[in-house]
């Protein structure tokens, strides 16, 4: 009796350990035990061997990839709620499907955010630094290392979709008053929920803010979405918060701004070309003006292998001749 040869799933980065182990029973799966980044070379041989590849955020599948010649996937799923890193349309247009993970990282990603929301305007970070470095700490002072209040302050959310409406419910706690631009307006029950005002001109949005939050996925038409000419529209003393993706700012712009003293600063959890950081930022850190995080936002234990587990059921569906449940498809973008 023939045994059905199991199919090749390539793993492009180290997964949660579960989800490895799982995967080898299921699959004949290569998984990166190292976590090296494939170079695109490893990848697009990858995509002539495999029957399903899996990548992440960090790895470009592009239109030169899926239209190899002798291309043989047939499934691409992604580790990752975005999929700004793979060519869609170039896939779709060859026949492969392409999958992704939502609705998993959206309470972790909210969490962050609020942490970034309440760590820039109280200090955090740059108090956290005094006991830390081996600076002096004198002790206790009625005017040192004094921040701002955020109960009664503006939050402009652009983007609101799960996370930002998981962002939207955690700041009216600590009393912010919720506003947002979206390419609509979200139903009107969840607006009421959140007492959400809506701005259908980000513009005029920004230019009244004193905290805006990036809460949108990067598209083509989201690049520079905060472009040189909006951010020069942010009030003075306003900052901005991005655990989304750093290509909807014009970063370069934001950070003349900041050292220029005309936007207050900012809370950054992604970066314009990752994973390189610009040096002006990190100077900008140490001199308290923007705290940085290292892309940390969905980074929790439960979410990766929720992750991992959505991703296992994406390809058992499509290898069952089903239709995934988290397929993505051009007209969705």
């Amino acid at each position: 009796m023939s045994v059905k040869k199991k199919p090749l799933v390539v793993v492009t980065r180290k997964l949660p350990d579960s989800i490895e182990t799982r995967m080898r029973e299921l699959f004949d799966a290569r998984i990166n035990l190292d976590d090296t980044p494939m170079s695109a070379d490893q990848i697009a041989e990858a995509a002539r061997t495999a029957d399903v590849l899996v990548p992440t955020v960090t790895d470009h599948i592009s239109a030169d990839v899926v239209n190899q010649p002798d291309c043989k996937l047939r499934l691409i799923a992604n580790f990752g709620n975005g999929v700004d890193n793979i060519d869609v349309a170039a896939a779709h247009a060859r026949g492969i499907t392409v999958t992704n993970t939502p609705k998993v990282l959206t309470e972790d990603t909210a969490d962050m955010t609020m942490a970034l929301i309440l760590a820039v305007p109280r200090r955090m970070i740059e108090g956290a630094s005094i006991l830390t470095e081996g600076k002096l700490w004198a002790g206790w002072s009625p005017t040192w290392m004094l921040g701002h209040r955020i109960g009664g302050k503006r939050l402009g959310i652009i983007g609101m979709g799960r996370i930002g409406q998981a962002v939207a419910r955690r700041a009216r706690a600590f009393g912010l008053q919720i506003h947002y631009h979206n390419r609509r307006p979200v139903a009107p029950v969840i607006a009421e929920e959140l007492g959400a005002t809506y701005w259908e001109s980000l513009d005029q949005m920004l230019a009244r803010m004193d905290i805006i939050s990036v809460n949108c996925p990067h598209t083509p038409a989201t690049y520079h979405l905060l472009s040189a000419r909006r951010l020069k529209l942010i009030r003075k003393d306003a900052y901005i918060v991005n655990t989304a993706r750093g290509e909807v700012t014009d970063e370069d712009t934001l950070i003349k701004l900041i050292e220029g003293g005309e936007i207050g600063g900012a809370g950054l959890d992604v970066y314009e070309h990752e994973p390189a950081v610009n040096p002006k930022l990190v100077r900008l850190a140490k001199a308290g003006k923007v705290t940085l995080l290292p892309h940390m936002g969905s980074a929790t234990i439960e979410g990766r292998v929720e992750m991992g587990e959505k991703v296992i059921i994406n390809i058992r569906t499509f290898l069952d001749a089903h239709k995934p449940p988290d397929r993505v498809l051009p007209s969705m973008l």
